[in-house]
């Protein structure tokens, strides 16, 4: 990955990731685009280095368009929900860019409303709803008190540029 003198991965990825997909549309004699200035929030999938990279190679192939996270973390954290339009960068299990994300949708709901189409649209284990619910009470188990009417919220993105 091409990188700039004095630029970490993380903002080459991000400067390439403008440039592919046109978000550099600013002509230069503007100065500065804020896009420039500020990088989108960097994270990764799962809580193991493991569950991190397959996670993102579901995202990488394109079987992987949606996530859910708890509510609580949100408020926990003080951090603003996501929200269409919104852009961010997954990391590997390395802490290297792999993808840039772009939010498409945004929904809170209760664990055990969380439907068939979203759990086929996380991709992950044989995409039904039941998998969904096994693998994510344990994994929001972990963390927090379950509860099927704890909030969820499920996000779906589309991978808007890959490091290559």
């Amino acid at each position: 990955m091409e990188t700039g003198f004095g630029e970490g991965p993380v903002e080459g990825f991000w400067r390439n990731a403008r440039r592919h997909t046109g978000l550099e549309t600013v002509p230069g004699y503007f100065g500065r685009s804020p896009l420039e200035l500020m990088l989108p929030p960097t994270w990764s999938f799962g809580v193991t280095p493991a569950q991190a990279d397959e996670l993102l190679e579901l995202v990488l192939t394109g079987v992987k368009t949606a996530t859910a996270s708890a509510y609580a973390d949100y408020q926990a954290q003080d951090e603003p929900l996501p929200h269409p339009g919104s852009l961010s960068i997954v990391l590997d299990s390395q802490g290297m860019p792999r993808a840039l994300l772009q939010t498409t949708a945004v929904e809170v709901r209760a664990f055990d409303e969380v439907d068939a189409e979203h759990a086929y649209l996380e991709g992950e284990g044989d995409r039904t709803l039941d998998y969904w619910r096994r693998a994510h009470r344990k994994f929001f188990s972990a963390d927090h008190h379950f509860d099927p009417q704890m909030q969820v919220v499920l996000e779906r993105f589309e991978l808007r540029y890959a490091a290559e």
